[in-house]
């Protein structure tokens, strides 16, 4: 099927499914991908995001911005109207745009976005769209033009970021833009990580610290960090915090 043009750009979606009840709950029920007018693909059980997020784009024709989603993020009626409007406008703002999405942090440490994460509304005060140096996963889109791909060492944490701090050095520049979505993310957000998870992050990580060890700090919407090993610390501290 073709994919449907607004504002003279043409999207397409990607996913990871590794658990089919929660994309069946919460992305395929979104009403803009339930009406067949949007392509996207779902990848089963990937090592990493890069795996699912690459190969579309090596296999994609006629598509202007590739958007990686989560399987856990609704998108309310009318989501793929607002989202081109929004992102029509950062590009007219900023030509050089290449990554976008909807929850971020800017060059001032000040969080910027409009969405619902797990039953709590967050409308930061920063005025969108606003350029960004860190994207949360949940959701990103890359311009397809860019030639901007994720990072596998990344598996399945930092890959936003690692793309924003991608398009900066190839002279290319990030944005959060206003397109309201809900994430339920059974993550939680906050207490004692699960100890799978608490690996997979610290070995993430890693991977990203040393990579943009010349860039820190950098905040993320998670994190705080001034140099490698301070991802690692975190996960600890809060650890060690709720077995206390």
């Amino acid at each position: 099927m073709e994919c449907i043009t607004f504002e003279n750009f043409r999207i397409s979606f990607v996913t990871c499914v590794s658990q089919i009840g929660v994309l069946s709950h919460q992305l395929a029920r979104s009403p803009c991908l339930q009406n067949g007018a949007l392509t996207w693909t779902a990848f089963f059980n990937c090592p990493s995001a890069a795996q699912a997020f690459n190969q579309t784009l090596r296999n994609i024709t006629n598509v202007d911005w590739l958007i990686w989603v989560h399987q856990d993020v609704f998108l309310p009626d009318g989501w793929d109207q607002q989202f081109q409007k929004a992102l029509a406008q950062a590009v007219r703002q900023w030509p050089r745009l290449a990554v976008a999405g909807v929850y971020g942090v800017n060059g001032q440490n000040q969080r910027a976005g409009h969405v619902l994460d797990r039953g709590q509304l967050l409308q930061e005060p920063t005025p969108l769209p606003c350029l960004v140096d860190s994207l949360d996963e949940l959701l990103v889109a890359v311009r397809v033009s860019s030639g901007l791909q994720m990072d596998p060492a990344m598996g399945f944490d930092f890959y936003a970021t690692d793309l924003v701090l991608q398009a900066q050095q190839a002279g290319w520049c990030a944005a959060a833009v206003d397109a309201y979505c809900e994430h339920w993310s059974d993550t939680p957000a906050s207490g004692e990580m699960p100890a799978h998870l608490i690996a997979r992050v610290k070995a993430n990580g890693h991977a990203f610290e040393s990579k943009w060890a010349h860039r820190l700090p950098v905040t993320t919407p998670c994190f705080h960090i001034s140099r490698p090993g301070d991802v690692s610390a975190f996960v600890d501290a809060i650890t060690v915090q709720d077995k206390a």
